[in-house]
Parts: structure tokens; sequence; C-alpha cells
């Protein structure tokens, strides 16, 4: 999952990415409100760690300018600050949810992935597509009960299309979530590791393949039984 931070204190800012790492989450750091907006407008992330207190600005501050931009990533609130009465203001601004410092990495981790998976309407921590299983937690990928190996930005990609199974991502938001803005390659990368997890999951799968592509669109995941007759592209008019 592709996490962007938010705080101003780089040694923090450094231990949480770090920590996160650890725990197979990409992420990308800024240390002000203005870059975290630019950052949430331009780019694609499954989820967002704001500090309730940057240097420049407050956290709500930063918060209610991302959601009347209509930015609905989820977003986390990081504070020091236990009072419920602060605790109910940021929600009200709207957070996703609020954790207190310090924290156990264990409970970030699970509380992150917990909000993605809600956001993108999934309560389990394991995505069905036919076949095939996600373990969105453990980070890994089933076929017919079987185990798939995947490289790390195979998987990033796989788990990107399966939280928003039924929608068609385009090149661009997928660069996005595998990057982040950060040293992006070439978008052509994309259809590169398109065509190697094809090939992975069809060997998988017996030859069936989730991943479709919209031509002049993107790409979609879906269940076997949504596809037609052709397994590997969809025609959809403009």
């Amino acid at each position: 999952m592709k996490v962007l931070v938010v705080e101003d204190d780089g040694l923090m800012a450094q231990a949480i990415a770090a920590m996160l790492a650890k725990e197979q989450f990409n992420v990308t750091i800024v240390n002000d409100g203005q870059s975290a907006l630019d950052m949430m407008t331009d780019y694609s992330f499954d989820a967002v760690l704001l500090d309730m207190r940057l240097k420049r600005e407050s956290g709500l501050d930063v918060m209610r300018d991302v959601r009347q931009k209509g930015v609905a990533v989820p977003i986390l609130i990081l504070s020091g600050d236990a009072e419920l009465s602060t605790k109910v203001a940021a929600l009200g601004a709207g957070a996703d949810d609020y954790v207190t410092k310090p924290f156990k990495i264990a409970e970030l981790s699970a509380r992150i992935a917990a909000v993605v998976r809600r956001n993108n309407g999934h309560i389990s921590e394991k995505v069905d597509i036919g076949a095939l299983t996600l373990d969105l937690t453990a980070r890994t990928v089933l076929a017919k009960g079987n185990p798939v190996a995947l490289t790390c930005k195979e998987y990033d990609l796989l788990e990107a299309l399966a939280l928003r199974k039924g929608r068609t991502l385009d090149k661009d938001t997928l660069l996005s979530l595998l990057y982040g803005g950060v040293d992006e390659p070439n978008i052509k990368i994309i259809d590169v590791f398109i065509c190697k997890l094809r090939k992975k999951l069809s060997d998988a799968l017996g030859g069936v393949c989730p991943i479709q592509t919209v031509w002049g669109r993107g790409y979609i995941l879906q269940d076997p039984v949504e596809l037609g007759s052709d397994n590997r592209s969809l025609q959809i008019a403009s």
C-alpha cells in the first residue's frame, strides 16, 4: 500500500517511514501542509498519515483544504493530544481515524490497512477474485489454494487493482500508487508489470486471468463470472 506521511519533525518522519517499510508499506514523506496538499491532489495514495500539529499550519486546516478539493483518500491523524474534544474535531473535519502518540507500529499498520479496506468497500483482510485470494495483511496471493510468487511491485500492482475491483484504473494512477511521484520510471513500466503479472496469474489459474485491458482507459480487475468471452481485453465505448 502507498502511504503519504505528513510530519514536520524529520527524525519522527524517518522513524515512521522505516517502521512502515518493514511492514511492506511504500512510503512518501512531506514536511509541510502545502506539499501535502500538492501531493494528495497530484498523486494517488492508499492512505495519508497526517500530524495534527505542523509548524506552519494545523493538520485540521490541511485536512479541511484536502476535503474541500474533493480528495477522498483515507486520512489518519497522528497526534500526542489524547483529549476527546480534539479527536471529535478531527473526525468531524474528515479524518478516518485518530492515532495517539506514542503508538505501536503493529497497531498503526493494522489501522491503515483497516481504513484502506473500508474505503474500498472491503470488510475482511482478504480479497477474493474467483479462485484468486489476496491476504492484504500477510501480502500473499493464493491461486486455487496454491501460493503465487510475485515481486514486490507485482504484488503492489495486483493489490491496487484488487482493492478497487470492478473499477478501471488508468496507467497514471497505477504509476502513482506504485511510486507516489518519487523516482517514477517511464509509464510504460506499467505495461511491463501487467504483462508479467498476467502470465503468472494465468499459469496459476489454468489459463484464466482476471486482469482486463479497457482500451484507451487502463486496466480493471474483475471476477471470472463477470468476464466475457475475451479474457484479455474489453472494448468500452466513450
